[in-house]
């Protein structure tokens, strides 16, 4: 009798442990991606664990931050984000590893992909830059970067003259000395952007940051053949157009145009063009919109 109700007890707890077991693996295999990307320790912390394998843990850290984002695109096939990703975790791991590696550029061409496109933090993003100049003394990419995000999103034409002509300096292409004038002078930023994301997507080595900036390139075409199109409107006419469709209609654009994103092409009121999608998956909302 006693070994009875022992082996019953026994079976009893097993069913529980099971019961309480089952739940939680099936929910380990099949919960989001985003939350796996883990902890990191502090920079600090880091440094001193590392001791001599800096450069080492350092890259192992941001290649830890690259799966993680590839691992939340769709299948590197449409570049589009399945979950909401965890922007500041990836800032401060991405911080927590250039802070043992200041010379990694992978962490500084991540920073710019992503922080910058992604999330809107142009500021974090070019403090990370700006970080990076001071140790990466050579390397013309860091002032073209902190030049395009302070001229294109932060409208500091002044600071972004500064960073092309260093970046012009130190690469010898007086392409940037005429970027810099531009610039200055506030005018055509949309063939800017398309020039910048052009370089950028060539220089891309990790296929979904490639994917991310393809897919901007060809949003913002759409935006300059709407852009060219609402010019011949307004010149034939006298006024700007109302709306999209008014252009495909008067044949100054051959076909609607299509967001990669999901969203619809529309007007400001000031001409400028917009799309609902904000250059955006849906679900991916930028750190810099406030009430949008």
């Amino acid at each position: 009798m006693g070994l009875r109700a022992h082996l019953l007890g026994m079976a009893v707890l097993l069913g529980l442990y099971l019961a309480l077991l089952f739940p939680f693996t099936t929910y380990m295999a099949n919960k989001p991606y985003v939350e796996k990307l883990g902890i990191i320790p502090r920079a600090e912390v880091l440094q001193v664990i590392s001791a001599d394998q800096k450069q080492l843990v350092g890259a192992s850290v941001i290649g830890k931050v690259i799966m993680y984002f590839g691992g939340l695109v769709d299948g590197g096939k449409t570049g589009e984000i399945r979950v909401p990703a965890d922007y500041p975790a990836m800032s401060r791991t991405i911080y927590a590893a250039l802070k043992l590696d200041p010379y990694n550029m992978d962490g500084y061409y991540f920073a710019q992909a992503i922080l910058v496109w992604d999330v809107g933090q142009y500021q974090i993003a070019n403090n990370l830059l700006e970080y990076g100049m001071k140790y990466r003394t050579w390397d013309w990419y860091l002032p073209f970067f902190v030049g395009f995000n302070d001229a294109y999103f932060l409208k500091d034409y002044k600071n972004a003259a500064q960073m092309y002509m260093r970046a012009g300096k130190l690469s010898g292409n007086p392409l940037f000395e005429s970027l810099a004038g531009r610039y200055l002078q506030q005018s055509g930023q949309t063939e800017m952007a398309i020039a910048y994301l052009t370089m950028m997507a060539k220089g891309a080595r990790e296929p979904a940051i490639r994917k991310s900036f393809q897919t901007r390139l060809q949003a913002f075409r759409e935006v300059r053949l709407i852009e060219e199109a609402r010019d011949r409107f307004k010149a034939d006419h006298g006024r700007m157009p109302e709306r999209i469709d008014t252009l495909v209609a008067g044949g100054y654009l051959k076909k609607a145009p299509v967001d990669p994103y999901g969203g619809e092409f529309y007007f400001e009121p000031d001409g400028s063009v917009a799309t609902t999608s904000k250059f955006a998956y849906a679900g991916v909302r930028h750190a810099g919109e406030k009430g949008k």
